[in-house]
C-alpha cells in the first residue's frame, strides 16, 4: 500500500509517498481502506513539530480524520463488517499511523459506521472539528451531556468564526439540537457560508458592531459562546448571559477581567478534543453519528463548508493549503470510493 510519511518534522515538503506492507487487523481492531483523508491545522502543526505532544516520534503518517470502507476486522470486533462505510477519529494521536495512507488499522472504538448514502466527504469532515464543536456545546453544568434534537431548545449560541470547520460544525450541531444560533465572520463571502450552514443571524465583525447586534438579537445574551480567538474574551464577557459558558478551543495568552466574569458567574472553559474523558468523547461520537445518519450534518458550499480536494500525490499541497488558511475543508483523495 501507499502511505504519506514525514521522516522528520518540517515544512510540507518533507512529506513523501512510500510503499509499505499492508497491516493486519489484530484482536479488537479494524482495518479501513481510506477514501478521503482530511487535513486539520493540528495535523500540519504535528508535521511541523509544534503540535500537541503525544509521545510519538517520526517517521509518522499524518492526519487524524478520514472516511472510507471497512476492509477487515480482527477477532472480537462486533458491529462492523467488511464493506461498511465509516469515519474515523484521532487516528494519529499517540500513534504513528494517521489517515494519509491507503489502509489504516485502528481500535474498534475509533471507527464509526455511517449510512451508505452519506458522502465520504461528510465523514472526512467530522473528527476533530465536529467532536470539538460537540464538547464546546455541552460544557454548561445545566446543559445536556450529549446533543440530540431539542437538547438546546430555548438557548442561544454564539459561534465565533462561523465559516471555519469547527464553526460550521458548531452551527450545524447547535441548530440540530434546537438552539438559536448567532455567528460572527470577517467577510461577505464567509457570511454567505455561515448562513448556508444554518445560522439564524450572521454578523460581519469588520463592518458591524458585534455587541450592539447581539444585544438586538438576544435579550439575555447567548448562554454559550464557541470561541475561536482568545482576543475576543473581553467582548465575550460583555455579551454572555449570566451563568453562561465561554468555550475556547484555540491556544494563546489571555488576560481575564475576573470581576467582570464574577459579576455574571460566567465559566470559561478550554477544550482540546484529544484529552476529553472517555465519556465525553463517547457522547460526542454518538451524537455526531446520529446527526450525520439523520442527514442533519452536511458539507459542500451549499452547507457552508466547501470541499477542497487534492490527489494523493499532492499531499504536501493539501497541507500547504491548510497552512494558508484555505476557506473550506481540505481533503486528500487516497483511494477510489
Amino acid at each position: 500500500m501507499r502511505a504519506a510519511v514525514f521522516p522528520e518534522p518540517g515544512p510540507a515538503s518533507v512529506l513523501k509517498i512510500v510503499d509499505r506492507d499492508l497491516p493486519p487487523a489484530g484482536p479488537g481492531e479494524v482495518r479501513v481502506r481510506i477514501v478521503l483523508s482530511a487535513v486539520n491545522p493540528t495535523d500540519t502543526g504535528t508535521r511541523a513539530g509544534r503540535g500537541v505532544p503525544d509521545g510519538v516520534s517520526p517517521p509518522r503518517v499524518p492526519d487524524q480524520d478520514g472516511a472510507g470502507v471497512v476492509d477487515a476486522v480482527g477477532d472480537g470486533v462486533s458491529g462492523l463488517e467488511p464493506g461498511d462505510h465509516v469515519w474515523v477519529w484521532d487516528a494519529a494521536y499517540r500513534r504513528a499511523n494517521g489517515t494519509a495512507q491507503e489502509y489504516v488499522v485502528l481500535p474498534r472504538r475509533q471507527v464509526v459506521r455511517m449510512n451508505d448514502d452519506v458522502p465520504f466527504a461528510v465523514g472526512a469532515a467530522l473528527g476533530i472539528p465536529a467532536l470539538t464543536a460537540h464538547r464546546c456545546l455541552t460544557l454548561a453544568s445545566d446543559g445536556p451531556a450529549r446533543l440530540a434534537p431539542g437538547a438546546l431548545e430555548g438557548r442561544t449560541v454564539l459561534v465565533s468564526g462561523g465559516a471555519g470547520a469547527v464553526g460550521n460544525a458548531a452551527i450545524q450541531l447547535a441548530k440540530w439540537a434546537g438552539a438559536t444560533v448567532l455567528t460572527t465572520v470577517s467577510s461577505k463571502e464567509k457570511a454567505d457560508l455561515a448562513a448556508a450552514a444554518g445560522a439564524d443571524a450572521v454578523i460581519n465583525y469588520r463592518e458591524e458592531d458585534v455587541v450592539a447586534r447581539v444585544r438586538d438579537l438576544s435579550a439575555t445574551g447567548p448562554q454559550v459562546i464557541v470561541e475561536v480567538s482568545v482576543d475576543n474574551v473581553r467582548q465575550d464577557l460583555t455579551l454572555i448571559a449570566p451563568g453562561g459558558n465561554i468555550a475556547i478551543y484555540v491556544g494563546g495568552e489571555i488576560t481575564i477581567p475576573s470581576f467582570k466574569a464574577m459579576l455574571k458567574n460566567v465559566s470559561l472553559d478550554f477544550v482540546l478534543t484529544y484529552t476529553t474523558t472517555d465519556e465525553e468523547k463517547d457522547n460526542a461520537v454518538a451524537a455526531v453519528a446520529e446527526a450525520v445518519n439523520s442527514g442533519a450534518f452536511r458539507v459542500g458550499e451549499e452547507a457552508g463548508l466547501p470541499i477542497l480536494r487534492y490527489p494523493f500525490e499532492h499531499v504536501a499541497a493539501a497541507h500547504e493549503a491548510v497552512e494558508r488558511n484555505a476557506v473550506g475543508k481540505v481533503v486528500i483523495e487516497v483511494t477510489a470510493p
